[in-house]
């Protein structure tokens, strides 16, 4: 007898500046998942917030610099359960037919930046009492804001990068305690939205007259914006999984960015292909440099309440790892870090994906 798959509904586009690395992360996700345990429900978001039934097709959503990859309007509606006690999902056709989906067991949110990745479709899911891969509400939302992520991580004991955080209306009512606040954390800083992802939003500011430009397209993207030191040390991030059944948190191998030629590891490098990048993974560390790595990475997943995954992201000095920041959804292309770091420690692309939706399921 054949055993009944499990059947994942796959989200992932949304509403955010992310929209595109999403699919591109989809696109990966529905060439690896294992068709004979899990039955895949597509549902893909325009980027004016439409939840539709898309194609089961990753070619459509891979990455591909010179055409973008986005969930299109294609007509049809899904909708989400009715109420808590209900686990089937409908989709409204192009005739205007409403047919059922199934049940659901899960839901797999390959959501990136605002709308997907800072709590609200998580709350949604929890609302319907439908379990799904990654952090709940408020490990998500604190995760997401960079400003409050840095006091959890601070109260962890962990070092971060010292910063200031502003709002639109303190720059224009005090312009100079922005620039004292500069002149504290010194030249060249970093300028970006609190809660954005992908470097989105960010601008490395080396002389004053630079700064309002970099203010202004911050703020295209979150009301709050961080200002913060330069910090001087070696790009390193490691992938993080939750423990199974209350063993302890797993942390991988290291990975490390390595820029030359650009003045940081920017959205272009990260996606586009650029000149001037290296991915190094693993990276080349002394065994107390991955052990102390792999600690704070696991302290700073465990701090915030991260369930399912997330990539920590370190600058390492000669004083010890600098917390930058933590994903609770890292890009998952096969290429990308997370999936990589963990394919080194012994986890392949399709078992990481398995291992993941397993996770989800010990919620339900």
């Amino acid at each position: 007898m054949t055993a009944q798959k499990t059947r994942v509904a796959l989200l992932f586009g949304g509403r955010s500046s992310e929209h595109q690395i999403s699919c591109a992360t989809a696109s990966g996700v529905l060439s690896a998942i294992d068709r004979e345990r899990f039955e895949v429900i597509p549902v893909g978001i325009t980027e004016s917030g439409a939840f539709i039934l898309a194609n089961d097709d990753a070619a459509q959503f891979a990455l591909n610099p010179d055409d973008m990859p986005r969930v299109l309007d294609n007509g049809t509606r899904v909708h989400w359960p009715e109420n808590s006690d209900d686990r089937e999902l409908r989709v409204t056709d192009t005739e205007g037919e409403t047919h059922s989906l199934g049940d659901i067991d899960t839901v797999f949110p390959l959501l990136h930046g605002p709308y997907g990745e800072d709590g609200t479709i998580q709350g949604m899911l929890e609302l319907f009492s439908i379990p799904f891969v990654g952090s709940g509400v408020l490990a998500s939302a604190m995760s997401m804001d960079k400003h409050f992520a840095k006091l959890i991580f601070q109260s962890a004991g962990l070092t971060v990068t010292p910063w200031r955080t502003v709002t639109r209306s303190e720059v224009q009512q005090d312009k100079k305690a922005v620039v004292r606040a500069i002149d504290d954390l010194g030249l060249p800083v970093f300028v970006k939205p609190s809660r954005a992802g992908s470097s989105v939003g960010v601008s490395k500011v080396s002389s004053l007259d630079q700064l309002d430009a970099a203010l202004e397209e911050a703020f295209k993207s979150d009301s709050r914006v961080l200002i913060e030191s330069t910090v001087v040390g070696r790009e390193i991030e490691l992938a993080v999984l939750e423990g199974r059944k209350q063993s302890p948190t797993r942390v991988s191998v290291a990975g490390e960015i390595v820029v030359t030629g650009r003045d940081f590891y920017d959205f272009e490098a990260k996606y586009l292909s650029v000149p001037g990048v290296d991915l190094v993974c693993p990276a080349k560390l002394t065994e107390s440099e991955l052990a102390a790595l792999q600690e704070h990475a696991a302290r700073a997943f465990d701090a915030l309440g991260c369930e399912g995954l997330s990539r920590v992201d370190f600058f390492l000095t000669p004083d010890g790892p600098v917390i930058n920041e933590i994903n609770t959804m890292p890009g998952f292309t096969p290429i990308s870090m997370f999936p990589t770091c963990w394919q080194l420690s012994g986890v392949s692309y399709p078992e990481l994906i398995t291992e993941l939706i397993e996770l989800s399921l010990q919620k339900s």
